[in-house]
């Protein structure tokens, strides 16, 4: 028999959920007839496969010690770096600027060295993280951005601000704003681009439409002209849509592509040096419009990077005044 104590990173997960994450090596099946034929309680009492967990809550397995697999010592988060660029940081959520190459998450080809795992390493070596005492939450991201793409990027440090985080996303109460070098000098300085745009999974790429068509989705992208210079501009951009490829996609729709934009752009960016995409998420402000519980005292506060490299060796840095006048 094993207990565990529910955190409050486990709050209101499932009784499934939580014996699936715990006692891995338990059959589905087992599991289910465990928990009807009260071999699994909650409290000293039968629960429900359904039964949605509340912090402090005791969970008591009366199985076979061979469905309890010891975790692993060696994490592959700590084959990731953890060393960061902090931008903000508090108990319950950290901003960092993520630097272009690096991705965010892991993939069928990269598996440790991504931007959550340094944050969790970094958390780790800082003693705010401990795999050993979290039944199910580990450091999360609240958005994401392209591996090519540099900038602000949000981790949560506990399940209700990433709750929190995510919902104000989805409801556009977190402002994002990016700083791109593109070609040539939009005719119009200022200027909301409004179109439908599809994903080729297959090419991962997206095409835009100025109609809706079957599986379309409507993106809407503003632009302002900051300072143009050897037919090369720097551009503020603010998503009011966040699809993939937006920016990219939109600038080269009116014939302006991002400097050093291999898919969506024709140029040789190469021969000037520029092998990734000027493109920086480079500010975050929080405008709830609702109550945001915990992160309430997040309201109204901007975050911006300390410099963008391209507009720095391109534009000097004159755009620091526009852009990050707190600075």
């Amino acid at each position: 028999m094993k207990e565990f104590t529910v955190t409050k990173n486990d709050n209101s997960l499932r009784l499934d959920k939580f014996i699936a994450r715990n006692c891995p090596s338990l059959p589905s099946s087992l599991m289910f007839k465990y928990i009807r034929t009260k071999r699994i309680k909650v409290n000293g009492k039968r629960a429900e496969i359904s039964t949605r967990l509340s912090a402090g809550d005791v969970v008591s397995a009366y199985i076979n010690d061979e469905f309890f697999v010891s975790k692993e010592p060696k994490y592959s988060f700590l084959s990731a770096p953890y060393t960061l660029d902090i931008v903000y940081e508090d108990e319950n959520i950290l901003i960092a600027d993520k630097k272009q190459g690096v991705l965010v998450h892991p993939d069928k080809n990269q598996y440790t060295n991504t931007f959550i795992g340094i944050i969790q390493h970094y958390l780790y070596k800082k003693g705010e993280y401990d795999p050993e005492k979290e039944n199910s939450f580990r450091p999360a991201l609240a958005n994401r951005i392209d591996r090519n793409t540099g900038g602000i990027v949000i981790a949560a440090k506990n399940a209700e601000s990433l709750r929190i985080l995510c919902e104000k996303i989805k409801n556009r109460e977190i402002e994002k704003r990016y700083l791109a070098v593109v070609h040539g000098t939009p005719k119009i300085k200022s200027d909301l681009l409004e179109g439908y745009l599809v994903k080729n999974e297959d090419k991962n790429q997206v095409f835009l439409s100025s109609k809706p068509s079957d599986n379309s989705k409507s993106v809407k992208t503003k632009y302002t002209v900051l300072q143009s210079k050897n037919n090369l501009s720097l551009v503020e951009i603010e998503l009011i849509t966040g699809r993939t490829h937006q920016i990219r996609a939109h600038m080269a729709a009116i014939g302006h592509p991002l400097l050093g934009e291999g898919k969506y752009s024709k140029s040789n960016d190469k021969k000037l040096g520029f092998d990734k995409q000027a493109l920086y998420s480079y500010s975050v402000q929080f405008n709830f419009k609702t109550d945001a519980g915990i992160l309430n005292y997040l309201n109204n506060r901007r975050f911006t990077v300390k410099k963008v490299w391209f507009a720095d060796q391109l534009f000097g840095d004159n755009y620091k005044r526009i852009c990050m006048p707190d600075k």
